[in-house]
């Protein structure tokens, strides 16, 4: 028997040659495999060749195997057969039975605030589906993204290259929020004058205590005075509670922590800009099913808590 070169074999042979060892008629093949008579015929005179055998022979109406086809039909069939299962999965996603672990980059502040919601969602859409945080290092973000460190990442980003894809999630805001009773406050609302007479807190990553609320005021020949600066969000709340300090945090953090603790949202005096909280992910992931259904559950995630924030608000 000569050597077969599967370089040049097609894959639409062996389904040809399936059709016509299930069928046994040329145009009935023909029919399941949605092509004319004459290309199934085609198709057989190319397995002949390549097989070196008949296959199949015109006994009164239909097409019979030889003893060739009757050979290699159950390895040919079930090699398909495995074929369209492996290309099915890769298609079909279902979260009810799956047990995969994602990962995904994120802050602190955005995971305490959409994991309540997204924990609800997983507990009835994905029961046994495992999340695995990591922080994001904005420095590092393209190579880890690169190098399928993770699934995909939630924060502000910017400059990405092309083959990083990218989602808006929502709009965020700083609002201001100081203990509830703050002299600074009159009628719940926060003067200019007051916001800079009273001490402040920052947030920062950085070791200078420059945030845009002081650019903001520099504009206006106005400076506050820093007298706390914490690398973590939820130091704030209970240091803002207990003590005389102004803060700006995250809208959606604003409406989260006024809920627990004793404290007092407010509108800053000042044209501050929003910014977008978004997702990133790489193009070899976009048609993933698995990735798809993970950012369209984020996604359903933070519609939530936006409604919740416009109700709060």
């Amino acid at each position: 028997m000569k050597s077969i070169d599967l370089s040049a074999v097609d894959l639409n042979l062996l389904v040809a040659f399936e059709a016509l060892y299930i069928h046994q008629s040329v145009t009935l093949a023909a029919q399941r495999v949605h092509i004319g008579q004459p290309a199934m015929s085609a198709a057989l005179g190319r397995l002949r060749s390549l097989l070196d055998d008949d296959l199949f022979v015109r006994v009164g109406r239909d097409m019979k195997p030889t003893a060739r086809a009757v050979a290699i039909a159950p390895q040919v069939l079930s090699a398909l057969d495995t074929i369209r299962a492996t290309l099915a999965d890769l298609q079909t996603f279902d979260p009810a039975s799956s047990q995969k672990t994602f990962t995904v980059a994120t802050s602190d502040y955005f995971a305490s605030m959409i994991l309540p919601v997204l924990l609800g969602l997983l507990r009835h859409q994905a029961p046994q589906v495992n999340l695995r945080l990591l922080p994001v290092e904005k420095a590092s973000l393209v190579n880890s993204i690169e190098n399928d460190t993770f699934d995909l990442a939630v924060g502000t980003f910017a400059n990405l290259p092309p083959y990083i894809l990218q989602q808006t999630l929502l709009s965020e805001q700083f609002i201001g929020i100081a203990r509830s009773g703050h002299p600074a406050l009159k009628d719940g609302v926060m003067s200019l004058e007051n916001f800079v007479g009273f001490p402040h807190a920052l947030f920062t990553l950085r070791r200078d205590d420059i945030g845009i609320i002081d650019q903001a005021l520099a504009k206006q020949d106005l400076k506050r005075r820093i007298a706390l600066t914490v690398p973590y969000w939820f130091a704030l709340p209970s240091a803002i509670a207990s003590s005389d300090l102004l803060v700006a945090i995250p809208s959606c953090m604003a409406a989260q922590v006024t809920q627990h603790y004793s404290l007092q949202a407010f509108e800053i005096p000042l044209h501050l800009s929003s910014w977008p909280i978004s997702m990133v992910w790489s193009t070899l992931n976009d048609q993933n099913p698995e990735n798809f259904w993970l950012r369209q559950t984020i996604q359903h995630a933070c519609q939530e808590i936006v409604k919740g924030r416009n109700i709060d608000a």
